[in-house]
């Protein structure tokens, strides 16, 4: 616990919270949420459930354990390929192995945006109002400027902690079509990620994915764990599975400072 390249756990509040790590020199904040038995998933109110189990066990006589498992592309932190919502470009194998890792990784700044000012830097988790989805007046009140690439927004979901209920709430905050289109028409965000397990607000689903995924230059990061994310530089890792033929796939994500 001496050895200044031992990472060393500093802190974690909560069980659920962001974990951060230190080696006297670095941090490293992991914004991904575990994987359990309890993990909500889209339209279930009974979570993930039983998802690994042994098909060779030591104590049963194996020479080791090994252990299989079964989870859908877009379960917990994960993102969202192109192919997700065109089957043109399912079709056409635009899946997440062929996301951009200059766009999943890079510097981030995080800053939690007050309501009534300007922002700058090249990555932001953005503080949205409480009591709304995000529209085109939403997206223009946070005046997020021309230059910056990637964006995380961190809302009432987090408030709610949402993901750390196993039942799918279908009240989430989340995008609005329009948005959406504002994003593409007067951003130039090529990541955008959310604290839930889908960046559309529930009823707009198919318009809003369909307006973030059409051009195939932004990647959609879903899930985030943003408890206790403080404002600050950092560099941005998300880094999902190369799986060929998926339209989504879990993914580590961390900052680092």
């Amino acid at each position: 616990m001496n050895n200044n390249n031992t990472l060393l756990l500093l802190f974690c509040i909560l069980s659920s919270s962001a974990v951060v790590y230190s080696d006297g020199n670095a941090k490293i904040f992991d914004i991904t949420h575990k994987i359990t038995s309890q993990l909500p998933t889209f339209n279930s109110q009974k979570g993930l459930g039983h998802f690994i189990w042994l098909v060779s066990s030591i104590k049963n006589g194996s020479m080791a354990n090994e252990s299989e498992f079964k989870l859908g592309t877009h379960t917990g932190t994960h993102v969202d390929a192109p192919s997700h919502f065109f089957q043109k470009y399912y079709e056409e194998g635009f899946d997440v192995s062929t996301l951009s890792l200059q766009t999943l990784t890079g510097p981030v700044l995080v800053v939690d945006v007050p309501r009534n000012k300007n922002i700058t830097g090249p990555v932001l988790v953005v503080d949205v109002p409480r009591n709304k989805n995000i529209t085109a007046e939403v997206m223009k009140s946070l005046n997020i400027p021309r230059g910056v690439h990637r964006v995380l927004f961190k809302t009432l979901n987090t408030d709610r902690r949402l993901m750390h209920r196993r039942e799918f709430a279908s009240d989430f905050t989340g995008f609005k079509k329009d948005g959406a289109q504002w994003l593409v028409d007067n951003t130039d965000i090529k990541l955008v990620g959310i604290d839930y397990l889908s960046i559309s607000a529930y009823v707009d689903a198919a318009p809003t994915h369909h307006i973030l995924l059409k051009s195939r230059e932004i990647v959609i990061v879903e899930g985030l764990n943003l408890d206790g994310i403080k404002p600050g530089k950092y560099t941005v890792h998300c880094l999902p599975l190369r799986m060929v033929g998926a339209d989504g796939c879990p993914t580590r994500c961390i900052l680092t400072a």
